[in-house]
């Protein structure tokens, strides 16, 4: 049994390796592909913030342990048990690991399911794994997500553009929201002396293509100066961050639920061990998923950037709000894409490769399942 669980904890270590690497740079993505940031500057960023929410989700372990611990999906006999565990980590890690690898961003959850349901049937027979509740763990979020995401990734541009039209800038050119107070002169005729002129001080705003410092200075009376570009990529940052940091609150605990279930590690010194390898994960093994998300989907430049990580957040929450079960990984690819299909700059052979990766992610990691728990029964682990 201690060797048993013993591989369990290695198995899941490989799984939370392989999510970091392969989920991790997803928030950030549009940061690299704009050139608002350098691929060093943003993979630390989305290991800063993907930490900070996997820390966060230790008061989410218990709900999280019941959905992912195989419960309602396969036979409640199995539920828990360290050789299903163990598939199922493997499976998924396995799965994982190989996407990464070959540069497609998957949906981990999307592997648990499917290794979940190989392990079930390697140990059951088709009869022991619930088909029915498998629609609203997979085939909804399959569909659902990336159209809602490319159609509001889409929207959001669009919008953008009819809001602050760029024909006469580029996205790099300086540009700077000046706050001032301008005299406004008026005839007072009515007093004994004659006419009497007054001055009264009104606040005027003035957007320039200058730099902050620049339209500060010309404006007479200058109160404030915003400089609209750092402006924009600090709010492109805490996007990028706010989405690294729902991955991490949301997957961490699905990860750590493998090791919990059997109930040989406590519940924060599990979350906290996934949390760092999940963080190892990113830093060294993202560049290839990073590339495919942030250069070859489509162009971005810093705008553009900024409208993706905006839709992706929007659709994560309002999902979360509503109970829908979409992928992250689904959502942020479908961003692009929709910006891409506006801009006319999409690059579809990219898009089919990743499509036809989720579409075996579920197969290939029941697959895996199904034979490494046929191994272990076999050996009599």
């Amino acid at each position: 049994m201690a060797a048993l669980l013993g591989l369990l904890a290695l198995a899941t270590v490989l799984l939370a390796f392989s999510n970091g690497a392969n989920d991790n740079f997803k928030g950030v993505a549009s940061l690299f592909g704009s050139g608002t940031a350098t691929y060093r500057l943003a993979i630390g960023w989305a290991t800063v913030t993907t930490a900070a929410g996997s820390l966060v989700s230790i008061v989410l372990a218990e709900s999280l342990l019941r959905k992912f611990s195989g419960k309602g999906l396969v036979e409640a006999s199995l539920v828990g048990t360290a050789p299903f565990m163990l598939a199922v980590a493997a499976g998924a890690g396995a799965t994982v690991l190989l996407a990464t690898r070959l540069g497609f961003p998957i949906s981990t959850t999307h592997g648990l399911v499917g290794a979940m349901i190989g392990a079930g049937v390697a140990a059951s027979g088709p009869g022991g794994v619930n088909f029915e509740g498998l629609g609203k763990s997979f085939v909804l979020p399959l569909l659902l997500g990336p159209l809602l995401a490319t159609a509001l990734g889409a929207g959001l541009y669009l919008l953008s553009r009819r809001i602050g039209p760029r024909a006469h800038r580029t996205a790099t050119d300086p540009a700077c929201l000046c706050v001032s107070a301008e005299p406004v002169y008026a005839v007072d005729q009515t007093g004994h002396a004659g006419a009497v002129a007054r001055t009264t001080m009104i606040p005027v705003v003035v957007v320039e293509d200058s730099p902050a410092a620049d339209c500060v200075r010309r404006q007479r009376g200058g109160m404030v100066g915003i400089d609209l570009l750092r402006l924009r990529d600090a709010a492109h940052f805490v996007s990028a961050g706010i989405v690294s940091f729902a991955r991490g609150l949301n997957d961490t605990p699905k990860i750590a639920a493998l090791l919990l279930a059997t109930g040989s590690i406590a519940p924060r010194m599990g979350i906290l061990a996934v949390a760092v390898t999940m963080a190892i994960g990113g830093l060294v093994g993202a560049r290839r998923v990073a590339e495919t998300m942030s250069l070859k989907i489509t162009r971005l430049d810093p705008d553009e950037g900024l409208v993706s990580n905006l839709g992706t957040g929007a659709l994560v929450i309002m999902a979360s709000l509503f109970g829908l079960p979409v992928s992250t990984t689904h959502v942020s690819v479908g961003s692009l894409f929709g910006i891409g299909l506006a801009t006319r700059e999409v690059n579809m052979s990219t898009m089919t490769g990743i499509a036809l990766s989720w579409l075996i992610t579920l197969p290939c990691a029941a697959l895996c399942a199904g034979l490494i728990y046929r191994l272990v029964s076999d050996f009599g682990l």
